[in-house]
C-alpha cells in the first residue's frame, strides 16, 4: 500500500511540474507576441476582412483561406521577434512559411484569385496596412 501511495505522489508531482513548465512556455510565447503587437486572431480577422472582398471568396473558400492564414500567422508568431534582432534569419524563415501559404492557397483559390492575391502585396512594410503582416 505504501508503494502505491508513494508512486501516486511521485506521479502527481511529475505531472504538476510538467504542466507548470508547459504553461510557462505558452505564457512566454503569448508575451512575445503581445510585445511585438502580433495578435494572431485579430490579424487573421483583419486580413480576412480585406481578402474576402478583394478576392471575391466564395462561402466554401472563406474558411479554408482563413485556416491557412491563421496557421501562417501562428508560425510567424514563433519568430516575429527576429525581425529586429536578426533580420536575415527573419527574412529567410518568413520567406519559407510564405511559400507554404502560397502553395496552400494555390489549392484553394482559382488562378485569377491567386493573381489578385499576389497583386495585393503592399509596396512597403506599412504597419497601418494589415496585409503587410501577410507579405513581410
Amino acid at each position: 500500500m505504501k508503494k502505491i501511495v508513494l508512486f501516486s505522489a511521485i506521479l502527481l508531482a511529475a505531472s504538476i511540474s510538467s504542466n507548470a513548465q508547459l504553461g510557462n512556455v505558452l505564457d512566454k510565447a503569448k508575451a512575445v507576441g503581445a510585445v511585438a503587437g502580433f495578435d494572431v486572431n485579430s490579424l487573421s480577422s483583419g486580413i480576412m476582412g480585406k481578402l474576402g472582398p478583394a478576392l471575391a471568396l466564395t462561402g466554401a473558400q472563406k474558411p479554408k483561406v482563413a485556416e491557412a492564414v491563421t496557421e501562417y500567422l501562428k508560425q510567424k508568431a514563433q519568430f516575429i521577434d527576429k525581425q529586429k534582432t536578426n533580420p536575415a534569419e527573419y527574412t529567410q524563415r518568413q520567406s519559407g512559411i510564405f511559400q507554404g501559404l502560397k502553395s496552400k492557397l494555390t489549392g484553394i483559390l482559382l488562378k485569377n484569385q491567386m493573381n489578385k492575391f499576389l497583386g495585393l502585396k503592399p509596396a512597403t512594410n506599412d504597419p497601418a496596412n494589415v496585409l503587410s503582416q501577410l507579405f513581410f
